[in-house]
């Protein structure tokens, strides 16, 4: 999840004016070159995750998320350095609407996703940002943010022990989950820049190289393909005959909300970041926009929903570098990638043990920055509707509550528990008051923020 990573930067100390590359310059061949690899590397290991988890294509990830990058740069006039990559937000969501309605079907219900946002663009434009912020207040998308987060626990604990690839519990498995994770929780803990970007991808590096002399790696697939490929585009329509369930939209298109929250924080971070105000100019209506047509691009050719990455927004910080010609450079490589059939055949080598390490440490990451959400945004809990409605959230979300329609129709785990945030936020009396406060103790953590940020490094 693109805007939770992109947090840890609020109250950014890489705030500077001697930025090394403006928005719209472009650097030397080789330059260009270096600083687009450097951005690859750090979205890679998260954006192959996404697919892997929910049985979609490494590779149409890839190129999804190159695509979806160039259509954003275009959508936003070229204004802001942002990548878009595989969404952690939609991976529950889709495991269960591909379990009712298959790929296809899920791939569809990811479009409606990006429909969301396209509309609540339209409306951002129209009547302002203003509705949405009280639609969805920190003490609704925090929770959320932890149930998916949490929700995913058994996923991460199933792939680790070797329940997931074999069907049982493997000794084998869990140990070399324990030193990817242990692996990606040293580069987080102990690197510095870019390097402390991307722990997930080191963890996998480093299990994967565990994993070989375990036994747990097949190079026969590597071996025999091809140096290019055709990646797996599921198209609907042209490959495939996806039908659409209502069922399917409430699972995923409700997570779009969870989203776009996150997407104004990552503008908020990066504006930061820049010393500019994205927000205005080219304004959240249209970085909405172009986030929205992402997601419908990627999920018409088979990819996951596209974000706006934090380890991306960390590189620009770190670098200085804010030029989009780098960041669209990064997009032409990962499609470039895509196609590459020897890399799409040493990604499905990867041990299921080795990406249920670094999943265990991710979900993790997802969970606490629910609650940090709501920390940073000083959400009182000593107001008994916040304690009641996060509570509710929690449980229904993670206990798996669902209502049954009809016979083929159900609402179920995070959008339901979404749902019911968003109307006990609305129904219950304190509102003004718990949003008065919050607006209150946002001004204090603003001016904090800032003197962080004129503060010597």
């Amino acid at each position: 999840m693109g805007g939770i990573r992109g947090s840890i930067f609020q109250g950014s100390r890489y705030m500077s004016e001697n930025h090394v590359l403006d928005v719209r310059d472009r650097p030397s061949p080789g330059l260009w070159l270096i600083l687009s690899l450097q951005h690859l590397f750090a979205m890679f290991g998260a954006t192959i995750l996404v697919p892997y988890l929910t049985g979609l294509s490494p590779a149409v990830a890839l190129v999804s998320s190159g695509l979806g990058t160039l259509l954003y740069i275009v959508v936003t006039r070229g204004r802001i350095p942002a990548y878009l990559g595989s969404s952690f937000a939609f991976i529950g969501p889709i495991i269960a609407a591909s379990s009712i309605g298959g790929a296809p079907g899920a791939l569809l219900g990811c479009a409606t996703a990006g429909l969301v946002y396209v509309i609540v663009a339209y409306f951002i434009g129209r009547y302002g940002v203003g509705w949405l912020m009280r639609l969805l207040p920190p003490i609704v998308v925090g929770p959320v943010i932890m149930v998916i987060g949490l929700g995913l626990a058994s996923v991460a604990i199933d792939m680790a022990t070797g329940v997931a690839a074999t069907q049982a519990y493997s000794t084998k498995h869990f140990i070399v989950a324990l030193i990817s994770l242990l692996i990606a929780i040293g580069f987080a803990a102990f690197m510095r820049g870019v390097f402390a970007l991307v722990p997930i991808l080191f963890g996998i590096i480093g299990g994967y190289l565990v994993a070989i002399p375990a036994g747990l790696v097949d190079f026969s697939k590597v071996a025999e393909a091809p140096l290019f490929a055709m990646p797996d585009f599921i198209i609907p329509g042209v490959t495939a005959s996806p039908t659409l369930s209502i069922t399917v939209i409430l699972l995923i298109a409700p997570v779009a909300f969870v989203t776009i929250a996150e997407h104004i924080g990552d503008q908020m971070v990066l504006s930061k970041v820049a010393s500019r105000n994205f927000l205005e100019d080219p304004g959240l209506g249209r970085s909405l926009l172009g986030d929205g047509l992402a997601t419908m691009l990627a999920a018409f050719i088979g990819g996951p929903p596209n974000t706006t990455y934090g380890e991306n927004i960390g590189v620009v910080a770190i670098t200085r570098v804010l030029s989009v010609f780098v960041t669209g450079g990064a997009a032409v490589l990962a499609i470039l990638f895509g196609f590459l059939g020897v890399v799409s055949a040493f990604i499905q080598t990867i041990p299921t043990a080795v990406m249920g390490g670094v999943s265990i440490l991710l979900f993790g990451i997802i969970a606490a920055s629910g609650l940090r959400m709501m920390i940073d945004r000083r959400v009182d809990f000593s107001h008994k509707r916040n304690l009641i409605i996060a509570s509710v959230i929690l449980v229904i979300g993670i206990g798996g509550a669902f209502i049954q329609v009809t016979s083929d129709f159900k609402i179920t785990g995070m959008a339901l528990a979404t749902v019911i945030g968003i109307g006990l936020n609305l129904l219950m009396p304190g509102r003004e008051e718990a949003e008065q406060s919050a607006l209150f103790a946002a001004g204090e953590a603003g001016g904090e923020a800032e003197a962080a940020a004129q503060a010597p490094v």
